[in-house]
């Protein structure tokens, strides 16, 4: 069972305090990689490249010796993060999210249109879900943690690990491609029934399949078609980039779309629709979908 992990808060002149947070490591079955298993073990530094970051900035050590990338944990070490911060009551976000589902290891949420899922900014996903998410009573809880992304303009589901263990189960999850996402977009023009589209996105492969769904006649459009898509990689606006590689961008996006094809005042027609996958705990399998915004639905009447 994993020690409590203590905070430690220094006062320093120049308005910032340093803050430390210990953590002991229980045993382990197998050695593990410090950037691996440090994820969501601290609630400062909860993301993957946060730690990243931390261990760069030599604000780690393992026993009394700074780690590095390269650190490997056994088991029974003390880790100790130390961080710099301005000082001062720290602000709340009040911001209520639809929770779609939760139990004691992750959560699925609805993340509107227009707001970050992370970032340096207040009005975060990220600084939302402690007021909406159950704190989790196993012995790891930690500060509820997206662990993958969704543009600032796109709706949907969102997953939410809660416990340390949650958090690099998933990521691992998601680097596997053992999570089955099922996106819908609102695309212009005419299309072929189905299709891949594969490109270089930031110097990486990419891939996404597509399959339209329905169409309806547009006077301005020509054509709307609701899309059905399937990425099977996670490029940063990889759905995006694709359908407007292909001539058919979506429905409200000023940054791929057409000059004059381009819907002002409406959002982005991107939403991300499900996610399915085997709990990594329970073993069960996790099918959550996120219903159709009602901008979807004025367009396509037929759809639930």
């Amino acid at each position: 069972m994993l020690k409590p992990r203590n905070a430690i808060i220094h006062k320093h002149v120049n308005n910032t305090i340093k803050r430390t947070e210990t953590h002991t490591v229980p045993k382990l079955p197998t050695p593990i990689r410090l950037q691996e298993y440090g994820v969501g073990i601290f609630n400062s530094v909860i993301t993957k490249s946060a730690l990243k970051k931390a261990l760069k900035k030599q604000l780690v050590t393992v026993n009394g010796v700074l780690a590095t990338s390269a650190t490997f944990i056994k088991g029974d070490e003390c880790i100790v993060l130390s961080i710099l911060e301005e000082a001062g009551p720290k602000k709340e976000l009040i911001f209520q999210l639809d929770v779609l589902f939760e139990d004691d290891h992750l959560a699925m949420i609805h993340k509107p249109a227009g707001i970050l899922v992370s970032g340096n900014r207040f009005k975060t996903i990220a600084n939302a879900l402690p007021q909406n998410i159950k704190r989790s009573n196993l012995a790891d809880a930690t500060m509820p943690q997206p662990v993958h992304r969704l543009d600032f303009a796109t709706t949907g589901i969102l997953l939410v690990g809660k416990t340390g263990s949650s958090i690099r189960a998933l990521n691992k999850l998601f680097e596997n491609k053992a999570i089955e996402k099922t996106y819908y977009a609102i695309a212009i023009g005419e299309m072929n029934h189905q299709g891949e589209i594969t490109s270089k996105i930031d110097g990486k492969k990419s891939q996404s399949n597509y399959t339209v769904c329905k169409s309806v006649p547009s006077k301005r459009f020509g054509k709307l078609n609701l899309v059905k898509l399937k990425p099977k990689t996670g490029r940063r606006h990889q759905l995006r980039k694709h359908l407007s590689n292909i001539g058919n961008p979506i429905l409200g996006d000023k940054e791929y779309g057409i000059e004059n094809l381009v819907l002002n005042g409406k959002g982005l027609y991107l939403h991300a629709y499900s996610l399915k996958f085997t709990h990594p705990f329970t073993n069960e399998e996790v099918h959550q979908k996120d219903e159709f915004p009602k901008r979807f639905k004025k367009i396509f009447t037929q759809l639930k």
